[in-house]
């Protein structure tokens, strides 16, 4: 059985929209644990019953939400080098995206760096400052030559 042509365009498409709210709503989550200290298991159950929830790829969301709140330290180790100022400087926005970032350089091969940095730069473009995303654009470029010098 063939596929109609564009098919599989329109799949790639969707699956880059649901990883997009995955994202987009484990940015929220590592903002809250910032700012208010939540317990991941609280925080992970506000999320799932959020309206965005249901359009995302909740496997990733789960791995990546946990993913970076099991070690911030060592994703803070990684990128703290390629700021400009200290960490708690940073708005909580641009540390959640770069905590993010950083946890999608180190364990998710499969992801092209690009698309990392593009997805960040969206994301502080939508939650951040008015320049955050180029901030963020800035430190994530010097971490991909870092942590993935091989593309």
């Amino acid at each position: 059985m063939s596929k109609a042509p564009g098919a599989a365009g329109r799949v790639d498409r969707v699956a880059r929209g649901t990883r997009r709210a995955s994202r987009g709503l484990v940015v929220q989550g590592i903002y809250q644990w910032l700012v208010a200290s939540e317990e991941p298991e609280a925080i992970d159950a506000f999320l799932r019953e959020q309206d965005a929830f249901e359009r995302c790829d909740q496997e990733y969301f789960s791995t990546l939400l946990h993913g970076v709140l099991r070690d911030p330290t060592a994703l803070r180790e990684a990128f703290s080098s390629q700021l400009d100022r200290p960490i708690q400087e940073l708005s909580p926005v641009e540390h959640a995206i770069l905590l993010l970032a950083s946890y999608e350089f180190l364990h998710v091969p499969e992801v092209p760096y690009r698309v990392i940095i593009n997805e960040a730069i969206e994301l502080g473009k939508s939650f951040g400052g008015t320049d955050g995303h180029k901030y963020i654009n800035g430190v994530l470029d010097k971490l991909a030559i870092q942590l993935r010098p091989h593309g």
